[in-house]
């Protein structure tokens, strides 16, 4: 009886380790291919900064709806502003815009590439800055009811749009497809990753998403959310 009950017992255990064995090797591959699936659903560093340009993009239109009920005299609640202004400092002049001042434009620098236009481009940034300043200070119930106040914002929001429309649109096709080719493929898919956890870091996982829901609800207050409504009548 020992004899069977010892046998059974060691069939047990090795039948359990080969379950424990298999149950790892499993959870393992689980892992490997999760991690698989993130590191395909990375995003190279110019495609992270032009679909953030989108979103930038959609508050110029923000901005472009606004202006269009000012001029018309149309009702203008300040909340859509003031959230766009908030948008426009926190994701891309203070998180877009630093990962271009500070990762592309001293390596463009150092190559001795689109130097001048990354001159350019930094004198923009900061006088982008100083027009959101206004924007966020005048984007009040008060302020639109002041003349003065009202053709300050107005101003603002013009400049705004009338600097960042060509600007976006000369990092997109010049700036960004050129910085492949002055860095390493390493420190190319090392950015990626860079800017990646850095998006965590502030706005959480899928920020760029949660900050493209913010934007959003601000189309929707203003009404300017449905496509369709583009759509010229041929």
């Amino acid at each position: 009886m020992k004899t069977i009950r010892y046998s059974s017992r060691r069939k047990f255990l090795g039948t359990g380790g080969l379950v424990f064995a298999a149950s790892a090797l499993g959870g393992a591959a689980s892992l490997f291919g999760k991690e698989e699936e993130k590191k395909n659903e990375q995003v190279s560093p110019p495609e992270d900064l032009m679909r953030e340009h989108g979103v930038l993009k959609r508050i110029l239109l923000v901005y472009g709806e606004a202006l269009r009920r000012m001029d018309a005299n149309e009702d203008l609640p300040p909340e859509p502003l003031a959230d766009s202004a908030k948008i426009i400092r926190e994701f891309v002049e203070d998180y877009h815009e630093k990962l271009e001042e500070n990762f592309l434009f001293p390596r463009f620098k150092k190559a001795g590439k689109l130097v001048d236009l990354v001159d350019v481009l930094l004198d923009q940034h900061q006088a982008g800055r100083r027009l959101t300043d206004i924007t966020m200070h005048l984007a009040t119930s008060q302020s639109l009811k002041n003349a003065d106040d009202r053709r300050k914002l107005a101003d603002s929001m013009r400049q705004f749009i009338r600097m960042y429309s060509p600007h976006e649109a000369r990092e997109d096709t010049v700036l960004f497809p050129a910085f492949r080719g002055i860095v390493s493929a390493h420190e190319f898919d090392s950015l990626g990753e860079d800017f990646e956890k850095k998006e965590d870091e502030l706005f959480g996982d899928d920020g760029f998403f949660k900050v493209v829901d913010r934007v959003a609800v601000i189309e929707k207050k203003l009404g300017i959310y449905d496509l369709a409504q583009f759509t010229p009548k041929v």
